[in-house]
């Protein structure tokens, strides 16, 4: 998993960096899921909840991972420092 701190040795990788978060944060459907997420909900549940299909979910996942947004630890979805952000959608 990637971090800030990766992505702060240079303006480039900080402007990817802020590139990947902005992108993962301004969907309407991942502001839902880092909601979901925070209340706990499984991907089976958040699926079900916004009526996605399983590859809809991954894919709106994996721009959320690769956001720094979320991270999986055994299986299960958390919000990482930077998707607590929901908490001010």
């Amino acid at each position: 998993m990637s971090s800030w701190e990766e992505y702060s040795e240079s303006i480039e990788k900080s402007k990817e960096y802020h590139h990947r978060y902005h992108r993962a944060v301004s969907h309407p459907v991942r502001k839902e899921i880092l909601r979901l997420i925070l209340k706990g909900l499984s991907e089976e549940e958040i699926a079900r909840a916004l009526n996605l299909s399983k590859s809809e979910l991954d894919y709106h996942l994996n721009v959320l991972i690769q956001g720094f947004c979320v991270k999986k630890v055994e299986g299960k979805l958390l919000l990482t420092q930077e998707g607590m952000v929901v908490e001010h959608l």
